[in-house]
């Protein structure tokens, strides 16, 4: 698995994975031109995630320029969900996060309803914050969102406790 920088051409593919995904009411989505836009600046970061010269998914971070640290995962949509990929990818993008790009604080919000990936996020470490209630206007009503985060102590604690360790 490699995740290397996401281009135009990635962007028909973004695309349809993320239409897929927000149809099955695992995340939100954005358009063509806000995606666009948001590949060229220097506050976001798109990975697409490369398995076996397969595109297998992509990642959204936002922030990036913030004076205080703070990257938002804004979006992980891994295309075959279950084998392991996506704590794989949430494990090379953590140590990203704070080894490479400085961050003192990663955080999300995910859907309050999405168990599987708030059970996944915890087991790599994030902390539930609290819930954004009924913040997402949703085609059957509105949806609540719950805030995870990792600081950086706590993945400097996490990482050094891990030293040695290949299993995430």
């Amino acid at each position: 698995m490699t995740l290397r920088p996401a281009t135009l051409e990635d962007l028909p593919f973004l695309l349809e994975l993320e239409a897929s995904f927000r149809s099955q009411g695992f995340v939100g989505g954005d358009s063509a031109e806000t995606h666009q836009r948001q590949l060229s600046d220097p506050d976001c970061r798109y990975w697409v995630v490369d398995e076996e010269g397969e595109r297998a998914g992509y990642v959204i971070l936002r922030g990036l320029s913030s004076i205080n640290r703070s990257i938002e995962l804004k979006r992980i949509v891994i295309k075959d969900p279950g084998r392991g990929l996506g704590r794989q990818v949430l494990r090379t993008l953590i140590d990203r996060a704070f080894q490479e790009l400085s961050a003192h604080r990663l955080w999300l919000d995910v859907f309050e309803s999405n168990a599987r990936a708030r059970h996944l996020y915890a087991s790599l470490g994030f902390v539930e914050e609290g819930m954004l209630r009924d913040c997402i206007c949703w085609v059957d009503g509105f949806r609540s969102l719950v805030v995870m985060s990792m600081l950086e102590a706590e993945y400097q604690a996490r990482f050094q406790a891990q030293l040695g360790s290949t299993s995430y």
